[in-house]
């Protein structure tokens, strides 16, 4: 009963509330203003078509209306980029050097770089072919430049006076020899003689190996042993063969003056390559001489040695000129060949006869020339054979002998060869060449002394 009296209620109110809404929203309406109702009857004018600008314009016949249908759309632009080639990335190399030491063959060092058998066989076929791998030797020089894969792109073996043969790896094996191009350039020093030769040209800057030289050309007219008492002063004129600031080969004495005492010694060299020097004193033909390897170092003298092979005291007989495989060998005076062939321990030899008495003896040759006869006439500076380590040797170099009645005798110091060597037919010319060495020493010793001069200041 009480339930039912709540719901009549309930409902009762709802009606009579929701009339009164409806009463008051129609007394609270106001009217629009007449300006808000005439702009909400505004309306924009209709657009007007493009104006063309008169241009021609051609279109591709693809385009033209003629062709196309009117439903088929338009292709869509293709965009254009210009096409730019990349720049070619060279893979990196990988350069390996170094000097092959005494007793190695090449195979052990591109082994030792890394380079697989096959390729080596190749190398060596291929560097043979232009150069006598025979004659490497300790100093000359193997640069292999590979790939990161570990395949050689290129070897080359640097030997002697700049020479270079390289090896290339493409679609075929190249090899070519590459020779310098050097400039020949003249150097003038002088020197004091304070304890010997040697040590006097290396504290002037000199090469010392000129002390040979001087050895040679004077040994047997000056005792270097007795008759240097210190103060003594030599002068002396050398060409150098130089690519940029690096010297070729070794360098070669053009001009030596010593003053000893009271008597002054010169020696003139010619620039013909025949090696054949003239000796003065005192400004006179003295006698004409041929050494018998040029540049050489003197490696051991005439006398009493122990053996370097067998290790026992015994007398050695000659001289010994060490110098590379290879390096010509001149007969040092005119002379008939009386010997051609191989004695023992000398190993390859070649022997001249300098009249009835007197023999002069080349040992351990490596070749002698194919026009070398036995009974053949030679002069000073004839080549007649090359250096070379036959017999018994412990390297590359001359053994130089003179016997008299058979019986060996110091080469240093012997007149017998002064007497058995030609002297200049034309005295007057030898003389004309000295006066020309010596203007040219004092113009060179004056250009070095200014240049240091300018150099200190």
């Amino acid at each position: 009963m009480n339930i039912r009296i709540v719901l009549a209620s309930a409902v009762v109110a709802g009606a009579f509330s929701v009339t009164a809404i409806a009463i008051s929203g129609v007394l609270s309406k106001e009217p629009v203003p007449p300006a808000i109702a005439e702009a909400t009857l505004w309306t924009p004018d209709p657009l007007s078509m493009p104006q063309i600008a008169d241009y021609d314009v051609t279109t591709p016949a693809a385009f033209h209306a003629d062709n196309a249908s009117p439903m088929r759309p338009l292709p869509l632009l293709q965009s254009v980029f210009a096409e730019t080639a990349l720049p070619e990335i060279e893979p990196p190399l990988i350069t390996w050097s170094r000097e092959i030491a005494s007793g190695e063959t090449l195979d052990a060092v591109l082994a030792n770089a890394g380079i697989a058998a096959p390729a080596r066989a190749e190398i060596a076929l291929a560097l043979g072919a232009e150069y006598d791998l025979r004659r490497l030797r300790p100093g000359h020089e193997i640069t292999v430049i590979s790939k990161v894969d570990g395949n050689p792109s290129r070897v080359e073996l640097a030997v002697d006076d700049g020479v270079r043969i390289e090896t290339v790896f493409g679609q075929e094996l190249v090899t070519r020899v590459l020779e310098p191009d050097p400039e020949m350039v003249t150097f003038a020093g002088e020197a004091v003689i304070e304890s010997s030769v040697f040590a006097a040209l290396d504290k002037a800057g000199i090469p010392a190996r000129f002390a040979v030289d001087m050895a040679q050309m004077l040994g047997g007219t000056v005792d270097f042993r007795r008759e240097l008492s210190g103060g003594e002063t030599m002068r002396l004129l050398w060409r150098e063969a130089r690519d940029g600031n690096e010297r070729i080969g070794q360098p070669e004495l053009a001009f030596a003056a010593l003053n000893l005492g009271e008597t002054v010694y010169e020696i003139v060299w010619p620039d013909d390559g025949s090696g054949k020097a003239t000796i003065y004193v005192d400004g006179e033909v003295l006698r004409v001489f041929a050494q018998p390897v040029e540049g050489a170092r003197l490696s051991s003298v005439f006398g009493r040695r122990t053996h370097p092979v067998y290790g026992n005291v015994r007398m050695h007989t000659g001289v010994d000129f060490a110098a590379a495989s290879g390096t010509p060998v001149k007969a040092t005076a005119p002379g008939r060949v009386s010997f051609i062939g191989r004695r023992g321990g000398y190993g390859r030899v070649v022997e001249i006869a300098h009249g009835s008495d007197t023999l002069t003896r080349y040992a351990h040759l490596s070749e002698v020339p194919d026009t070398l006869e036995q009974g053949q006439r030679v002069m000073a500076g004839d080549m007649i054979g090359r250096v070379g380590a036959t017999g018994t040797a412990t390297g590359p170099n001359l053994h130089y002998e003179v016997l008299v009645d058979g019986r060996p005798t110091d080469p240093l110091s012997d007149d017998r060869l002064a007497e058995a060597a030609e002297r200049d037919a034309d005295d007057t010319a030898a003389l004309e060449r000295l006066a020309e060495a010596r203007t040219l020493l004092a113009e060179r010793l004056t250009s070095e002394f200014m240049q240091t001069t300018t150099e200190r200041l």
